[in-house]
């Protein structure tokens, strides 16, 4: 009973960390719009210019008058101003405004030795404990020692990121606890 409660406690320090760790990254960083994102895209006082679309596996959105415009990989206010930018070519001073109705290209996939593997939209910043814990946690047969992040680097290459559950169960290393990105896959083998 008293490893129980010692273990308990120790999750709950972690998952109070990852909380703050979250709250700071979200204090800093912008949304970027991943393929698979539904855009809401209208432009005030223009009935025939309010469109919902999704972002194409390639990361492109196709809107009335500006043609194909490149989406992924961009904050809404980047998107916003080359919409507006190619709109003044036919409307005076366009007011385009972009909502994200749905993240679901925001996704990361978890394989291996967990208890629920699949794909998980992140509605929100996330750690690799946070999405162990999602998928239920790691089976009796898990090497925790031996996860994986892979994750496509800059100009398509891949890198492989090493995690140890063990530091962070113990409440060590909390600094390893990665943030993840859309289109992360966590390998437990």
């Amino acid at each position: 009973m008293k490893t129980f409660k010692i273990k308990l406690a120790k999750a709950l320090l972690i998952m109070a960390m990852c909380l703050f760790y979250q709250t700071s990254f979200a204090e800093t960083e912008k949304y970027l719009i991943n393929p698979g994102d539904i855009l809401e895209i209208s432009v005030w006082n223009e009935d025939a210019l309010k469109r919902e679309v999704r972002v194409l596996p390639d990361g492109t959105i196709g809107f009335p008058l500006t043609g194909t415009v490149s989406a992924s990989g961009r904050s809404v206010e980047a998107l916003k101003k080359e919409l507006t930018e190619k709109l003044t070519e036919y409307i005076a001073e366009p007011v385009v405004n972009i909502a994200v109705k749905s993240a679901e290209g925001n996704a990361v996939y978890m394989t291996g030795q967990v208890k629920n593997p699949g794909k998980f939209i992140m509605t929100e910043p996330m750690n690799v404990m946070q999405i162990l814990s999602l998928a239920g946690g790691l089976t009796p047969f898990a090497a925790e020692n031996d996860i994986v992040i892979l994750r496509k680097g800059s100009k398509g290459a891949a890198e492989s990121i090493k995690f140890e559950y063990g530091d962070l169960e113990e409440g060590n290393s909390l600094s390893k606890n990665h943030l993840l990105k859309s289109g992360d896959v966590i390998v437990v083998p």
